[in-house]
């Protein structure tokens, strides 16, 4: 069995981690307490914005729903009079400059996510020095700016931040990493202003979120059909995310017959990879389908969700960010 596999039965099943991910995890939450501490001290210094800054992100690894999250967010506030724009890191592409998201741009170069957020009609712009990424969308006209998956980036400070959860793996064993899937402790709840559960049972302190979908697109033309078009039948399913489980859940779920092709996350995909020596049906995540689009077989499709919340949290979003440009 590989490592990462070892580790993921260990962090949400019931097999124990192995012995040596104890010291290192402890290890671990030695130099993230240090490092939070050198920031609150002022050892490390932090950049303010001129405008406010939502951070959407999580403490614990894989994914939990953070791009739908922050793509939601950018139509809410955009209703609501904002003109928000996002700063990503860009894991996945090579470019490491501040840079924004033109016309057409190459996942390779800027990251699956960030691509897939620009496609929404978004302002995006990435770099690893996310404080002069942001400035680029300022200057471009952005009056707020959202981070994502900046959680545990303190160098840019945050006037809202969200914690996206996973609704059906939760936190796991609720050990740090590598014993655990913990970025961070679980007290670093206490501390943000929102907590999203996306699926499953969402507690009293927590906003649900739940991903709605149904639809496929044509890599290849403009079709759309439901996908309910594919119920009893077989179908490839490939998904390069932090858990490619729940695409592969969530299609079965519609009396669909998967063939699953899990990859890691960020997945830089080569040609051959989708060349699975039939002509059945190809279903890919969006976030795929913008690395896979320009080589994808005919029958291949994308799966676009969005994500669904309350209305009361978009508002209440809005509001601390009024709040924000008050005090600044």
């Amino acid at each position: 069995m590989a490592l990462a596999d070892t580790l993921a039965e260990a962090w949400y099943g019931k097999r124990a981690a192995p012995w040596w991910t104890a010291p290192l995890a402890a290890l671990y939450g030695g130099v993230t307490r240090l490092r939070r501490r050198q920031y609150r001290m002022g050892w490390l210094s932090s950049v303010r914005l001129p405008v406010p800054v939502v951070v959407v992100g999580n403490v614990s690894v894989g994914g939990t729903g953070k791009t739908p999250l922050t793509i939601a967010l950018v139509e809410a506030l955009r209703a609501r009079g904002f003109r928000p724009g996002v700063v990503s890191r860009g894991y996945g592409g090579t470019e490491t400059s501040p840079a924004l998201l033109g016309e057409r741009p190459d996942p390779a170069r800027f990251g699956d996510e960030p691509c897939l957020i620009h496609a929404a009609g978004t302002p995006v712009a990435v770099g690893r020095d996310r404080p002069a990424a942001a400035r680029l969308l300022i200057e471009a006209g952005c009056d707020v700016i959202l981070a994502d998956d900046g959680l545990q980036h303190y160098r840019l400070r945050r006037d809202v931040e969200i914690c996206v959860i996973d609704g059906a793996r939760r936190f796991g064993n609720g050990r740090l990493l590598p014993a655990g899937p913990l970025r961070e402790p679980l007290a670093r709840l206490d501390e943000v202003d929102f907590r999203v559960c996306n699926g499953g049972d969402a507690t009293a302190d927590e906003v649900p979120m739940r991903l709605e979908g149904g639809m496929a697109r044509a890599l290849h033309g403009a079709t759309v059909q439901t996908l309910d078009a594919f119920r009893g039948q077989p179908v490839h399913a490939l998904a390069g995310i932090g858990h490619p489980e729940r695409f592969f859940d969530d299609l079965r779920a519609r009396g669909i017959e998967v063939l699953a092709h899990p990859f890691p996350d960020h997945h830089a995909y080569a040609p051959g990879e989708l060349d699975f020596g039939d002509s059945l049906p190809v279903l890919m995540t969006e976030k795929d389908a913008v690395k896979c689009a320009a080589f994808a077989p005919p029958q291949a499709w994308a799966v676009p969700v969005r994500a669904v919340l309350p209305e009361a949290f978009f508002d209440a979003v809005a509001a601390k960010l009024v709040q924000a440009r008050r005090a600044s």
